[in-house]
């Protein structure tokens, strides 16, 4: 017999804390979920410099779940809230003085006579684009957000894939956006990365059936209304494809630029390429190409396979000459991370390293 999720709980109740407390009195257990004998969840800590004393903590309740009846396996990611350093400039936010705020989101766009703008208290914003869905631009983005966070920017993440919002669930983030006025809206945080997507607006499994006018509304609404403090870096997850979303942002926002998603294979390469002749038609620079899912290493016996080919998007950077920043690896575990709500870069490992060193590569390019 498996070991339900309150099972768990309760055997968390009794791991207790350095400074009192137990893991679920503070609630600091996020993400726990049960999937026949496999256990998976997050002990989120504070700040970093708490993180750095749980390690005890999280090594002991990892063998309390494992000791459960009918477990097989126990995975425990150990993250921090938000940034050690508390003298660091940190996003304002006000407390929320009601229930979320009663907007029409996806109204039509307000007028802007002038050229694109830039978002109140953000230094530099990037779209992560590609020409086609599925080769994990998603999934990219919020590794992204997370790496670039652990390494001390502060980073807001926008999920501007209106009709497929998945950040919600890959931050690990369910709350609805409160306000303090019913007009400017106030973003959630996970992972120490500000965070802000429509799939927090709308009911889960309802359907977003609407026109451009309603699209580019809903993300003038979303860079505009939300109050994003102060930022180092906003990272814009885009729909697939080359549609109204992309126009409107390129249009009407101040981008630094963009980073365009591919798999190696030539079929998604064919779709890159019209992501990147919009950005030229649109004038948005292109900060660089990143392969996705460019190698598979069997965990079993350390095989690695290429199964979407190999080294086309490189090959693509250096016709055209672009930046290649880099080929992420397919994994089981960025896969069940991003279920669970907890982006692999929020750990330790080979995939966590991987947008680690993905994330310096554009800290030492200037980001733009």
């Amino acid at each position: 017999m498996s070991a339900t999720r309150d099972d768990i709980l309760e055997t968390l109740r009794d791991i207790s804390l350095p400074d009192g407390g137990t893991l679920v009195s503070r609630d600091m257990v996020r993400a726990l979920s049960v999937d026949g004998g496999a256990v998976r969840f997050v002990i989120e800590a504070p700040d970093a410099e708490v993180a750095k004393t749980l390690g005890e903590v999280r090594e002991s309740a990892e063998r309390a779940v494992r000791a459960l009846e009918g477990v097989e396996s126990v995975s425990v990611v150990l993250t921090a809230h938000g940034p050690a350093d508390k003298s660091a400039p940190q996003p304002q936010r006000e407390e929320p003085k009601g229930e979320a705020p009663s907007l029409k989101v996806g109204r039509h766009p307000t007028s802007q006579n002038s050229g694109p703008q830039k978002v109140s208290g953000v230094d530099r914003i990037i779209a992560v684009a590609s020409g086609k869905g599925g080769v994990g631009k998603s999934t990219l983005s919020a590794n992204l957000a997370v790496a670039l966070a652990r390494q001390g920017r502060r980073v807001g993440l926008l999920d501007a894939d209106i009709y497929g919002p998945s950040q919600p669930r890959m931050m690990g983030v369910s709350e609805r956006p409160a306000s303090p006025d019913g007009k400017t809206i106030i973003p959630l945080k996970a992972h120490g990365v500000t965070v802000m997507s429509i799939g927090l607006m709308v009911e889960q499994d309802k359907a977003v059936v609407w026109r451009g006018p309603m699209l580019m509304g809903a993300l003038q609404q979303m860079l505009g209304q939300v109050q994003w403090g102060e930022l180092d870096v906003l990272i814009v997850d885009l729909p697939p494809g080359t549609g109204d979303v992309q126009l409107t942002l390129c249009q009407r926002t101040a981008l630094t630029g963009a980073l365009v998603v591919s798999t190696p294979q030539d079929v998604a390469l064919l779709d890159a390429r019209k992501a990147l002749n919009m950005f030229e038609t649109l004038n948005t620079r292109v900060l660089g190409l990143v392969e996705n899912m460019s190698v598979f290493v069997c965990p079993h016996c350390g095989g690695e396979s290429h199964i979407f080919g190999s080294g086309g998007v490189k090959a693509e950077a250096e016709k055209i000459g672009v930046p290649f920043l880099g080929a992420m690896p397919l994994s089981l575990s960025v896969r069940e991370s991003g279920d669970a709500g907890v982006p692999v870069a929020a750990g330790d490992g080979p995939e966590s390293d991987a947008y680690a060193a993905l994330a310096r590569r554009m800290i030492d390019g200037g980001m733009g």
